[in-house]
């Protein structure tokens, strides 16, 4: 193509309204090609009726579609390592500035770093710029400049942050679409050719009505009920504008239903500010605790084969939707880690697996919560007893005898291990570690 051109680079922001890295490729001086890559670094990792997947393609044909339709452009789809396509499309288009927005994690950041060399080499700008969060890295610290690790103090001071610098405005991207290029024939790619077929499991749309948002204190913690939001994978994938989100929840003044949304920043921070807390622990003396990691054991959980109905509730929902609520993430994450002493790191790989909204920030530091080892941590002594939860959040078992049908029949398994038990060899190996 003799036209020269810049390149959007869609990633974890699937969405033309509010994008910020869009707009500001939209009210550039140059026509903008909108692209998406399919990582082949990442695919390979993933089954081959992965849900997300399967969620990201169609999200993307829908996008292509509307902008086949009203602006007579599209986006161009490829697959392979990143830096392989830009190479390739250096080759095809002059391509004057490369725009997208930030990325956190460990291997974002390495690959963005690998595709800024290849560009700068090419005498090629790379403009990134703040999407996906209210704050990032550096922007809500301490005083004295260290990051936060401690959530209270944090969000106190994310909130104190967002009051002095008022509520972040909308990137009206949407209205600079007649600014891509007049290509409605990119190229497309359908999930067979990436060696994958659709998912039978489906992202639902986000729950967000202004009762569920007023009443999320009350409705949150009972499983059975319909009182989270759903907002994970589209906060995840970048289908709904974190800044849109920010407004409802001010709109609806509900601080529980905000704070949940400064606890995800949160866990951003300290992944950026500590890379290797996805593979050590944050205190790094519990890396010193014996886990038995039993894999016998480690299949019953997985399976929802425990004995104990509310853990066994919980995984059968994850496996079959891709979903667990958040009270029972707690408490499964909680029983593997310290019923079974199984390492945390066995269950994150497995909600990483499994989970429509997985977060590595949130899932690593969640996890990490539960064996006592992260920052902010409940003590190592805090240890879930499964049958009183049952008693606090689904005393009238509607949530067990939706996932668990034979509870209370003979073909319900036992409990694999006495709660009594396993709570005092749980405190035992745990104190022979940290002393």
């Amino acid at each position: 193509m003799d036209t020269s051109v810049s390149v959007f680079w869609f990633r974890r922001d699937l969405r033309l309204e509010d994008n910020a890295g869009l707009y500001h490729a939209l009210k550039g001086p140059y026509p903008v090609l909108p692209i998406f890559i399919f990582d082949t670094e990442i695919l390979q990792e993933l089954p081959e009726d992965d849900a997300r997947l399967s969620f990201i393609h169609e999200t993307l044909q829908q996008m292509r579609n509307r902008l086949r339709e009203d602006h007579g452009s599209s986006i161009a789809l490829y697959s392979g390592r990143p830096v392989a396509v830009f190479k390739k499309l250096l080759g095809e288009f002059d391509i004057k500035c490369v725009y997208t927005n930030h990325d956190y994690e460990p291997y974002a950041r390495g690959r963005d770093s690998e595709i800024a060399s290849l560009l700068e080499a090419n005498g090629i700008d790379f403009q990134t710029y703040k999407d996906q969060v209210v704050f990032e890295k550096d922007e809500v610290v301490k005083d004295d400049g260290d990051p936060y690790v401690v959530y209270t103090p944090y969000m106190k001071k994310w909130k104190a942050t967002l009051e002095a610098k008022g509520t972040p405005g909308i990137y009206h991207s949407i209205e600079h679409l007649d600014h891509l290029i007049p290509h409605s024939r990119l190229p497309n790619l359908a999930l067979s050719d990436l060696g994958f077929k659709t998912s039978s499991i489906k992202v639902p749309g986000p729950n967000l009505t202004p009762g569920l948002i007023q009443d999320y204190e009350k409705t949150r913690n009972y499983p059975a009920a319909e009182g989270t939001s759903r907002l994970g994978p589209h906060l995840r994938f970048g289908t709904i504008s974190i800044r849109n989100i920010l407004e409802k929840a001010r709109e609806a003044r509900n601080e529980t239903f905000w704070n949940e949304l400064v606890w995800r920043e949160f866990f951003m921070q300290i992944l950026w500010h500590y890379p290797e807390t996805t593979h050590r622990a944050f205190r790094k003396k519990y890396d010193r605790i014996q886990w038995r990691n039993k894999p016998a054991e480690f299949e019953k959980w997985k399976a929802g084969l425990t004995g104990y109905a509310l853990v066994d509730a919980g995984m059968r929902q994850l496996n079959s939707t891709g979903y667990m609520h958040n009270r029972v993430r707690m408490l499964v994450a909680s029983f593997l880690c310290k019923h079974l002493l199984i390492d945390w790191r066995w269950g994150e790989a497995y909600f990483a697996k499994k989970l429509l909204d997985y977060e590595l920030s949130s899932n690593v530091g969640n996890w990490q919560w539960a064996a006592g080892s992260g920052v902010d941590a409940a003590p190592y002594f805090r240890i879930f007893n499964p049958m009183t939860q049952v008693a606090k959040f689904d005393k009238d078992l509607t949530y067990i005898r939706k996932w668990v049908p034979e509870f209370d029949t003979r073909e319900y398994p036992g409990k694999m291990v006495d709660h009594k038990e396993a709570r005092e060899r749980c405190l035992t190996t745990y104190k022979a570690a940290l002393d």
